[in-house]
């Protein structure tokens, strides 16, 4: 632009340098050339007018290009700013599911905009089941609270994903969210194209990908309280509520692929975070994909595990944090993650058979465990996303290899970190 102006600027002076020579006495070519003044002056105040418009030009073009992209009451060079500072945010992959993933991504998109969520697709309960079974889909219920939650307007968003239909019509307790992926997902030709065309359309920031595109189901082994032996209970939705403790989860098929773009992320990832959320319905559903965990242990980035902050009625009933760990440990085999990060602060308001996921008694875990104040004040079940994402991004930028030395933030070292 720059280059074929100054030409533009250079064919006009010819022109009027040979106007000056033929009829250098002219009245009107005097005060266009601006004769009565030094060259010097005029060439100051020619140049300088021709920059200002230049750039007022060039400021205008983009206010016009960038209108429709600005939030209210937002100035274009803070929206630019802002978006050059989230693109080079460190590449952070979250896995997971439920509320538990999304609060996670609410806090970290005002960190990052490289995020990659990789979501699991065993949910059969519900709008979801009913789309898998009705279209043989994978679930999208945990797909569209991350949507929701990486989008700009997540308010709206998620007052119009949440929407379900009322009783009395066909689509009675199915989710807008829900049947606006499984219409994508037609249009696309693919559940997949479906997924990454709704977070373009939404302009969200980052993704969203599902562990694998099989049809998995989720299986338990769970033992009643007053008998030994385990019984096996088939369907997510189902597992929490029979009574017991739960040994072994399993997915059927049990060697499922993973979705190449989730692979693809995990090993280019400087930082991976496991839930928060379920831990045997939402967080181990993602790890029995084989290659997922295969990528995770191959990958070099920082690997956390965040414990939840209470317990969920019928999956970890009685579970401090020790028990959430060897729950991973005792599925995938130890050394997954660098480092899981509990919340150490409690407060009243828990549902009913919940409880606080308490620190460790006595004895040491097979990872290093980093303690601090993660809970949400208004709901105490639940952590608090901006909370939690500052402890993990100044945990990412602490580390300088190999966690060798405590680790000393706003936290508190538990054990491990010696």
């Amino acid at each position: 632009m720059i280059l074929g102006t100054a030409l533009i600027g250079l064919g006009l002076a010819y022109f009027l340098l040979d106007i000056y020579r033929t009829s250098s006495y002219s009245p009107w070519l005097d005060v266009v050339t601006l004769r009565a003044l030094p060259r010097w002056l005029r060439a100051l105040l020619l140049g300088a007018s021709g920059a200002s418009l230049l750039l007022l030009s060039v400021v205008r073009l983009n206010r016009t290009l960038l209108a429709p992209f600005i939030r209210p009451g937002k100035h274009v060079v803070e929206e630019v700013a802002e978006h050059r500072r989230l693109e080079r945010g460190p590449k952070i992959v979250a896995i997971g599911g439920g509320t538990g993933l999304s609060t996670l991504l609410r806090g970290l998109k005002q960190h990052t905009g490289n995020l990659t969520a990789i979501v699991t697709v065993s949910d059969d309960g519900g709008s979801s089941g009913r789309i898998r079974r009705a279209f043989g889909l994978p679930p999208p219920g945990d797909l569209r609270n991350c949507l929701a939650a990486l989008s700009d307007d997540e308010a709206l968003l998620t007052q119009l994903f949440q929407y379900r239909f009322t009783q009395g019509s066909d689509l009675d307790g199915h989710s807008f969210g829900n049947l606006f992926i499984a219409a994508l997902a037609g249009v696309k030709g693919s559940f997949d194209r479906g997924i990454l065309e709704a977070g373009r359309v939404l302009a969200i920031r980052g993704r969203v990908l599902p562990s694998t595109l099989v049809d998995v189901a989720l299986a338990a082994d769970k033992s009643p309280l007053l008998e030994a032996r385990a019984v096996r209970i088939e369907g997510e939705s189902l597992i929490p509520e029979v009574p017991g403790r739960i040994r072994q989860v399993h997915l059927e098929p049990n060697d499922p692929p993973a979705f190449p773009e989730t692979i693809h992320a995990i090993l280019n990832a400087d930082m991976i975070v496991i839930g928060p959320g379920s831990l045997y319905t939402s967080v181990l559903p993602n790890l029995l994909v084989p290659e997922i965990t295969a990528a995770i242990r191959a990958s070099r980035a920082f690997k956390v595990y965040v414990c939840n902050v209470a317990t969920q009625p019928g999956e970890t009933d009685g579970y401090d944090c020790l028990e959430h760990q060897g729950a991973l440990d005792s599925h995938l085999g130890r050394g997954l993650v660098d480092v899981m990060v509990i919340n150490n602060q409690t407060q009243d308001g828990l549902p009913p058979g919940s409880d606080p996921v308490g620190e460790p008694g006595g004895g040491a875990g097979t990872v290093p465990l980093y303690a601090t104040d993660l809970i949400d004040e208004k709901r105490a079940w639940r952590h608090d996303s901006v909370k939690l994402a500052r402890t993990l991004i100044d945990l990412l930028e602490e580390r300088t290899g190999p966690l060798d030395h405590p680790v000393s933030i706003h936290g508190e070292q538990v054990s491990g970190l010696n």
